[in-house]
This record gives structure tokens, C-alpha cells and sequence, in this order.
């Protein structure tokens, strides 16, 4: 299958909106605590106007209904998590980088492996003080905006392995967040789950926009809906 794309249009939105286990460390100061720096970017002049484009996405977007779930498996996607820019580390571990501040690397000759650092959750607008560790690293998980078994019963079913693959690694459809709240959003499409943290959710039914678009896949109308409705309040 041919990937849909908009690069240009799509590159410049995700521009706007990227937030700016091997250890024997066994504990974490999983505190949750408001943030001090509450996210009021939501309604700037630039955030309105990424919004006002994806909102000419989503114009564009099929509306269908939800597909069976026959057949999905998250491996249909990717067995683990790959490196598709090819820069020797796997996408968590860049997302990681990429979201959390103070990040402190396994090897200083090797940034890739995270072993810590200090993450500002978007969607619950807490801070959390994140430890690589088995009993501690699930405090910061890598949410797919886009999950993957919403994308398989809107389209990606009918897509190649290897788009799918890119799918499951792209960083555009890859945020870190808390882990209990990605947890408890689970398959679910913004039509049954938004952040808890209000000011967040422009830039979350945003960015889930701009993935669709990117890969073709469709929206319920109850999902197209309530995009909708937020993102013209965003704009």
C-alpha cells in the first residue's frame, strides 16, 4: 500500500507541537505534583494557528464506522519497539530524550539508553521523576496518541507491514506520558478519552489529527465530532 502523506503541511503542524529496561536502580520518587509550569501555550497565536490547520485536515479525514477487532495484535505493528531514523537507539528511548528535561544516559559516550530524568506530564500537568528500572519504569510510558488497535479498526488493517511498523515508531503518534493515565485511556478514541489536564487537549486531538491524516486512516463520527467541536474552540 502507498502511504498517504501531506509532508509539507504535516511536518510544519508537528514542528508546533513536539514537547519541548538494563538498570539496577530499583526505586523512584513517583510524587505526582502539580506542575508548577502549567501549560498556557494552549491558545498563543502560533498554537491557534496550528490548530486552525488541522482542523483543514480533519475536513479531510473519511468518517466510517469502527471495523471488527478481528485480527489485531500489537506485533501486526512491530515486535518491540525499532529505530527508524537509524540512529542506534529505539524509539522509546528517543521519545524519552526527546520529552523528559535532565536526562541522564547510561553510557556518556552513547546518549541512548535514558536511566533518568524529569518528566512535565501533559496530560495530567504533573511532574513525575522518572528511574529506569523493571519496577520503576512504567512510571513514564510511551503513549501512542493514535493507539494501535483504534488505527487497525480504522484502516490499517488493509495497510503493508511496513507502513504499519512505521506507524507504531513514528514520533509524531509517540508522546511519553504518566503511566496510570495511559493505562486508563487504553484503545480509546478522543470520542471516549481526552487528558485530564484540560489545557492540554488542543494539542492532543491536534496532534491525533495530523497522524490520521498522515496515514489515511478514518474517524467515527462521534470521534470527528468531538475533535471538532475542540479544535474550533482552540482556533
Amino acid at each position: 500500500m502507498r502511504l498517504l502523506r501531506r509532508t509539507a503541511s504535516i511536518a510544519l503542524i508537528a514542528g508546533s507541537l513536539v514537547l519541548t529496561g538494563c538498570s539496577t536502580l530499583d526505586s523512584i520518587e513517583q510524587d505526582r505534583i502539580p506542575d508548577a509550569q502549567a501549560d498556557t501555550t494552549h491558545n498563543s497565536a502560533e498554537q491557534r494557528a496550528t490548530y486552525a490547520d488541522s482542523l483543514k485536515l480533519l475536513a479531510d479525514i473519511d468518517i466510517k464506522g469502527r471495523a471488527p477487532k478481528t485480527g489485531y495484535e500489537r506485533e501486526k505493528f512491530s515486535k518491540g519497539w525499532k529505530d527508524p531514523d537509524h540512529n542506534g537507539c529505539d524509539a522509546r528511548n528517543d521519545i524519552l530524550a526527546r520529552d523528559l528535561e535532565n536526562v541522564k544516559y547510561k553510557s556518556a559516550s552513547k546518549p541512548c539508553v535514558v536511566l533518568s530524568g524529569t518528566f512535565h506530564d501533559p496530560y495530567t500537568n504533573t511532574t513525575i521523576k522518572f528511574v529506569r528500572g523493571q519496577k520503576t519504569s512504567t512510571a513514564v510510558q510511551i503513549d501512542h496518541v493514535v493507539a494501535l488497535s483504534d488505527a487497525w479498526q480504522k484502516g490499517a488493517q488493509s495497510w503493508d507491514q511496513e507502513t504499519r511498523l512505521e506507524f507504531a515508531n513514528d514520533p509524531l503518534n509517540l508522546m511519553a506520558s504518566d503511566g496510570p493515565t495511559n493505562a486508563a485511556k487504553g484503545d480509546k478514541d478522543a470520542a471516549s478519552w481526552l487528558p485530564p489536564n484540560k489545557n492540554f487537549r488542543c494539542e492532543y486531538v491536534s496532534r491525533q489529527t495530523q497522524v490520521k491524516a498522515k496515514y489515511g486512516a478514518w474517524m467515527t463520527k462521534a470521534e470527528h465530532d468531538a475533535i471538532e467541536r475542540i479544535l474550533k474552540a482552540c482556533a
